[in-house]
């Protein structure tokens, strides 16, 4: 991995984070369309986007050559599934007033890449990553016990986000070529879901509402630029540095919800994010020392970030 593309790598990375850290103002945009028909769109629109994103580029189209092999298109499907999941679970938790479960469910999924790393790459943890671990667990836990459920929405988006990350990572397909099979292979359930609703009077697309009816169309603006920009940074830079990013966007999304839309921040719920905000601190000592100590090392041989 040479230094170009690892630096690359880290501005691409950062770049979709913060994206996605302030993506609730779109969808907060659309609270009046139902979380399934906005997902729909996402997808639907997603296809053309990511095909002109590749026409401009000169990417080359490749998919005859991914649906042949079986290996890569079985991948592609799980991929597939995950991050329609996640798309789905995250747009209906911000239209409901939900974007703080978000913010915690995207403070936890470094701590899932880390152990993604452990369970499949026999990754070895150092104490304070396990350290960092426990204290993630135990913010989960004071949700548990102070609220009497699990935070389903947290778990989901940590889950398969970092699922997502990994398997793609696995993969030996480009970024757009990737989102381009994804969303091709997700396109049919997609459409007909819309073209239901526009039969059944059902969507909101389409309707009196010009607005709403461009925002819709750019889901596949808001869906395939980010992505693209980490499936690429998840080529380019480790795992773990992946993970090390991560907490830009639910940051963002933390200010979002508490200082601009105003959703309830009550102590018990403090206390969860002050766990894993510890966590991500213990998570961080490491990589930072490891960087300081090549600087020492070789000031002329440290990469950018």
């Amino acid at each position: 991995m040479n230094s170009t593309n690892e630096t690359s790598g880290w501005f691409l990375g950062i770049g979709a984070f913060i994206w996605w850290g302030l993506v609730p103002i779109y969808f907060k945009a659309l609270q009046h369309v139902e979380a399934d028909e906005i997902l729909a769109h996402r997808i639907a629109w997603c296809v053309p986007v990511t095909l002109l994103l590749m026409l401009v580029l000169g990417k080359k189209v490749e998919l005859v050559k991914i649906f042949k092999n079986k290996r890569l298109i079985l991948g592609l499907i799980t991929s597939t599934l995950l991050v329609s999941s996640n798309w789905y679970i995250f747009t209906w938790a911000v239209t409901h007033n939900q974007i703080l479960d978000t913010s915690l469910g995207y403070f936890i999924n470094p701590i899932m890449s880390i152990l993604l790393g452990v369970i499949f790459l026999a990754e070895k943890l150092s104490r304070l990553q396990w350290a960092a671990v426990i204290a993630v667990v135990a913010g989960v836990a004071n949700q548990i016990i102070n609220y009497g459920e699990i935070p389903w929405i947290a778990l989901s988006l940590a889950t398969t986000f970092a699922l997502y990350g990994f398997i793609r990572k696995q993969l030996q397909v480009d970024a757009l070529n990737g989102l381009l099979v994804e969303t091709v292979l997700a396109f049919p359930l997609a459409a007909g879901f819309i073209l239901y609703s526009l039969s059944m009077s059902h969507a909101q697309f389409l309707s009196a509402n010009g607005t709403t009816d461009w925002l819709l169309v750019c889901g596949g603006i808001i869906t395939a630029v980010p992505l693209i920009w980490f499936a690429a940074a998840a080529k380019r830079i480790p795992l773990n540095s992946v993970g090390f990013l991560q907490f830009i966007a639910p940051s963002l999304t933390f200010i979002l919800a508490t200082q601009y839309y105003g959703e309830p921040l009550g102590i018990k719920q403090l206390l969860s994010f002050i766990f894993i905000w510890i966590g991500l601190i213990l998570y961080l000592i490491n990589p930072i020392r490891k960087r300081m100590a090549q600087r020492r090392a070789n000031p002329s041989n440290v990469k950018p970030l």
